[in-house]
């Protein structure tokens, strides 16, 4: 006699998988959970790298994922002949992966500052990790199956929800904690360990019986390769970097770090025949040298405090070198100076070749510096300077485009005082007319009147400015007061106002705005020839 329970039996047998079943099956999720997160902080690790060497973080992003996705639709093709042995292939692709993907900053690092072929090695880098990542999912579908028979729709749930989610913890640990801890070049060498980790740890737990003695000979010595090779550039790693560092930069480097924000780097070299000169570099963009920076500085500050000046406010110049001049006039009662990156005004306090050049200007009691976005500072802050100067990055990336937008200006009008005056770094006249001619353009769009200049600053070549008000075009002058100023004079500055028409204003260029960053565009065709 047949009762309920001798029934319910074998349905309940062949439903509920072994626990060794279960053990497995979760295995090889956690194993795909572990791969999509190295996988996703590759891709994350080489728009980051392009953001910093190149500049246009859209562009860089467009490569790398457009490629990555590309090659990982051919390497999931590539995969099906692998599947009979998708066992041995996971862990063979998953110790590949490591080795490419935790050597890849140090490799596109190393074609950046030697090679000058960076972006020929970055198609190739993305390409190839795209491949080894798109013949992941095949692999392990098909060792998902052989551990718990179920239907395709069920198996692609589980494989792609573990996928997603590992996504997740690569995209967020890769900006809050590889970065912060470990930097780009450490991080990724500690994914590529943890990459062959997973992949065949795996296989030796869970597929090993499907293995021969030769093929796991094989596969660990083969892991025990990539894990000294990648051990031993994370020895070397301090040195490789201070290494291609230099080769990047003429003059020895004395000071470089690297913040959430930027690459800081200082330079010193010592001419025979004349000073030490110093340099600034943010991301590879010189931003003074110490020989010339006072022709910079000088055109930039005093013909904007002209008129009121009492309450004064600077965008960016962090170095303290414009604050610098401000601090000259001693009826200026207060200096709010709004720089994004802390550790620039903090190289500024305490390395003595900077705050020589600086005099000190940052132990002023007069000045109030704040850490914050420029812009998003603007948005919030309720005060009103009378006079405002703008010494920002040149406007070669996203960041800093929206630095150049019609909002921005907008926003700069808005915190301006009655009769208050703006003076604005602009670029090259000669070397980017379009792009200098666009900020004017910008500027006015958002309701500023405005008067262009230009100096000659040998470290730069010839360099512009615009002068404006919330009015009609300003008078460009120097105050009344003017202290001792060693390259300008009314005279030399009436000249400024005089552009040879080979660099005559243009006009009909359409204003840089947030959604459409003209000036992005205008600036990186002008540049790329020099």
């Amino acid at each position: 006699m047949t009762t309920e329970t001798d029934l319910d039996s074998p349905t309940r047998a062949q439903a509920e998988p072994a626990p060794r079943g279960r053990a497995a099956r979760t295995a090889v999720l956690v194993a795909v959970f572990l791969c999509a997160a190295c996988g996703l902080v590759y891709e994350l690790a080489l728009v980051a790298l392009g953001s910093y060497l190149i500049g246009d973080t859209v562009g860089q992003a467009s490569i790398v994922l457009s490629l990555m996705v590309f090659a990982m639709g051919v390497g999931a093709l590539a995969a099906k002949p692998l599947q009979r042995w998708a066992a041995a292939a996971f862990a063979a692709v998953e110790v590949l992966l490591a080795l490419i993907g935790g050597l890849s900053v140090l490799l596109l690092y190393a074609a950046f500052a030697w090679l000058s072929l960076y972006t020929p090695a970055l198609v190739v880098t993305a390409l190839v990790l795209g491949l080894l990542i798109g013949a992941e999912i095949p692999l392990l579908m098909v060792l998902l199956q052989r551990i718990r028979k179920q239907d395709a729709g069920s198996a692609v749930a589980d494989l792609f929800a573990a996928d997603y989610v590992g996504g997740l913890l690569g995209g967020l640990a890769f900006p809050f904690v590889l970065l912060p801890a470990f930097g780009q070049l450490q991080g990724a060498l500690l994914v590529g360990m943890l990459n062959a980790a997973a992949g065949l740890g795996l296989v030796l737990a869970v597929f090993r019986r499907e293995l021969s003695k030769r093929a796991v000979l094989l596969l660990v010595s083969g892991s025990v390769l990539v894990a000294g090779v990648l051990g031993t550039a994370w020895l070397l790693s301090d040195e490789f970097e201070v290494t291609a560092r230099q080769a990047l930069y003429r003059d020895p480097v004395v000071q470089s770090m690297r913040t959430p924000y930027q690459e800081v780097v200082l330079t010193e070299s010592f001419p025979l025949d004349g000073d030490p000169d110093t340099r600034l570099y943010l991301n590879g963009d010189l931003q003074f040298s110490s020989v010339d920076e006072y022709r910079y500085h000088e055109a930039l500050v005093h013909p904007v405090l002209a008129g009121p000046r009492s309450h004064v406010l600077v965008l960016g110049g962090g170095d303290g070198l414009a604050l610098r001049e401000v601090l000259r006039y001693p009826d200026v009662r207060d200096v709010t100076l709004v720089e994004l990156d802390p550790a620039v005004p903090r190289l500024a306090r305490t390395d003595p070749r900077v705050s020589e050049l600086n005099r000190g200007a940052f132990e002023d009691p007069r000045v109030h510096l704040v850490s914050a976005d420029a812009f998003a500072w603007l948005r919030d802050d309720r005060q009103r300077f009378d006079a405002v100067v703008v010494d920002m990055p040149d406007p070669d990336s996203t960041a800093t485009a929206k630095l150049y937008s019609a909002e921005f200006y907008g926003l700069v009008r808005s915190s301006m005082a009655e009769h208050a005056r703006v003076a604005v770094q602009a670029g090259s006249p000669y070397f980017a007319p379009q792009a200098f001619w666009a900020i004017e353009a910008t500027m006015r769009e958002a309701g500023l009147g405005t008067t262009p200049y230009q100096v000659s600053v040998p470290s730069f070549g010839e360099w512009g400015f615009h002068l404006a008000t919330a009015g009609p075009a300003p008078e460009l002058r120097l105050p009344a007061d003017v202290p001792p100023l060693r390259s300008l004079d009314e005279r030399t500055l009436a000249a400024a106002a005089a552009f040879p028409p080979d660099r005559a204003r243009i006009t009909g260029l359409t204003p840089s705005t947030l959604l459409h960053p003209t000036i992005l565009h205008y600036v990186q065709d002008e540049w790329r020839n020099y």
